[in-house]
């Protein structure tokens, strides 16, 4: 089962990103409540480490335990990012889940321009793909009920995933499903 880590070996990070072979690609994202911080996935990990010593982490989650919402209308598949990079991507600002929301439930391409790295709705695609994908993070399950419900329908597909999260917050996520590693 794949894992995602958080680290705070920034330098290494850093360091060992310069001796990765050109086409592979590392993924770190600061955690944005602990800039020393740094949450990577199992691939990034494993990167990382044939060109060095195994990196320190301090707690790592199954990739499972933050589900990704795609929808029915989901559409430019050669440019999805990669799951881990998004789900790492998430757990950087704390959140729970995430849904994909390029296309409402119109089938209509929803525009956005995030404000921050903070905003829960952001923009990421696959590292040199071409159509760009809009996401919208939660950081509580209520958060997600509530936006899930009124952008799809109470009755929808999207509103039942919603209802099914297993954390209610990140602190319950990290309770409930991540391993400590020192």
């Amino acid at each position: 089962m794949s894992r995602l880590y958080l680290t705070t070996e920034k330098g290494e990070i850093a360091r060992r990103r310069a001796l990765i072979p050109k086409g592979r690609v590392v993924e770190a994202w600061a955690d944005h409540h602990d800039g020393g911080a740094f949450w990577i996935g199992e691939e990034t990990k494993t990167l990382l480490e044939e060109v060095g010593a195994q990196l320190v982490v301090q707690l790592s989650l199954p990739a499972d335990s933050v589900p990704v919402y795609y929808g029915p209308k989901v559409c430019d598949l050669e440019s999805m990012p990669r799951e881990e990079s998004l789900k790492t991507r998430v757990l950087s600002a704390h959140g729970i889940a995430v849904a994909w929301i390029t296309l409402d439930r119109f089938g209509e391409h929803a525009s956005y321009e995030p404000q921050s790295p903070a905003d829960p709705v952001f923009h990421l695609r696959r590292v040199g793909g071409g159509a760009g994908h809009l996401w919208r993070l939660f950081q509580t399950k209520r958060e997600a009920v509530v936006y899930m419900g009124e952008s799809y329908g109470k009755d929808s597909e999207g509103a039942e995933w919603a209802q099914g999260l297993a954390a209610t917050d990140f602190a319950e996520l990290v309770k409930r499903f991540a391993r400590r590693e020192s």
